[in-house]
């Protein structure tokens, strides 16, 4: 009986520029992507996997440089397996253009699947590939794999990039793909890419997601399908994680130190702090100075041991105490200010939030005075 392991993986998109974060910190997640390529590589070895498929959007654009190039074949070429690259919507196939140089520059077990035509990826196995050709397509970019002929008694594995039909309600309405169609194309198993999370459609279809997440809203780390098909049978495919980098949202009410430091320690028994990004939304209401405690240490210790903090501290109430207020060295001027600011603040109107932020403002610059003064 015909059989094949290989991982199924997709959605690389190397050299993606993450413009939005601080030079160090878009150094190392485009690097975690390349470093990706050698942790698909260790898993095809662990699970005996001879192939590494990948359906699409091995690059962010049809120009992602040499460097990242040469940086990715060069990895590929340091292991034994074979590498499958197909052109998704990001690095869609065009003559004379990126895959005809990745091509001229691939090692041999590096593979171009450029065209829809059905390739031997090993004895008893074919690839039916559906490379893009355009980013957007509103054709069905697998429909010629129902007329793709292989021998009798062949695997069959289709391989494309686009979105299966039920995603058309979220406004997506280019490269759509039929959810039946490993059964109207006789595949014995459909790897997807497009989709960045792991979702599998029926028992013969699956997205991988990408290795490296790269944005919020997938908490869940990167991985790839490890894939063991048998002619006729259903194919058994595991998720297994591969990524560096969690990408976490989280939206902690706290009242005081002791709540935000219980919500850090759950976060590092979570992941190490050192490769999380993490988007962060403080709800609650707090006197000033607990306020004051858990920003600070969010700002001054926590940011620094995450990878990225992105903080919202907008929801985070504060509610001045008559201790907060005795702290403030109130004379003259200083306490019509603060009694003015304590009333607009409590006060709900438009400014409230000013007001709030010019009395916290206030309170940290008499601590930061109190602490000098003792020194």
């Amino acid at each position: 009986m015909a059989t094949i392991k290989f991982i199924h993986t997709a959605d690389w998109q190397l050299g993606k520029p993450f413009g939005r974060f601080p030079a160090e910190v878009s150094a190392a997640l485009s690097e975690a992507r390349l470093e990706a390529i050698d942790r698909l590589a260790v898993v095809a070895s662990d699970r005996g996997a001879a192939h590494i498929v990948v359906a699409g959007d091995v690059f962010d654009n049809v120009d992602p440089g040499d460097r990242v190039v040469m940086q990715a074949l060069s990895r590929m070429e340091r292991v034994n397996v074979t590498w499958w690259l197909m052109p998704g919507n990001h690095d869609h196939a065009r003559p004379g253009g990126l895959w005809s140089r990745v091509r001229r520059l691939a090692p041999t077990r590096v593979r171009i699947i450029d065209r829809p035509e059905a390739v031997e990826m090993d004895e008893g196995a074919w690839l039916l590939p559906a490379p893009l050709e355009h980013r957007k397509t509103v054709l069905d970019p697998t429909a010629a794999m129902v007329d793709m002929a292989t021998p009798p008694g062949a695997v069959r594995i289709g391989i494309a990039h686009g979105s299966i039909t039920e995603f058309g309600a979220s406004g997506e309405s280019s490269n759509l793909i039929p959810t039946d169609r490993a059964r109207s194309a006789g595949l014995d198993y459909l790897a997807l890419g497009d989709w960045h999370g792991f979702l599998t459609v029926g028992d013969r279809t699956a997205y991988s997601g990408t290795p490296e997440v790269d944005r919020f809203g997938r908490d869940e780390p990167g991985a790839c399908i490890a894939a063991d098909v048998r002619l006729g049978d259903v194919p058994a495919f595991e998720r297994v994680e591969t990524g560096r980098y969690r990408w976490l949202t989280r939206r902690w009410e706290v009242t005081t130190a002791d709540d935000m430091d219980r919500e850090v320690a759950s976060l590092r028994s979570e992941a190490r702090l050192s490769n999380v990004l993490l988007d962060l939304k403080l709800t609650g209401v707090a006197s000033l100075s607990d306020r004051v405690a858990i920003t600070s240490a969010l700002e001054d210790r926590v940011a620094h041991e995450l990878r990225h903090l992105d903080l919202d501290a907008s929801g985070l109430t504060a509610r001045p105490t008559l201790e907060d207020i005795a702290r403030i060295d109130v004379q003259g001027a200083l306490a019509g200010a603060t009694a003015a600011l304590e009333a607009r603040a409590g006060g709900g109107g438009l400014d409230a939030s000013v007001a709030a932020a010019a009395l916290e403002r206030l309170y940290v610059e008499a601590m930061r005075h109190e602490a000098e003064a003792a020194r």
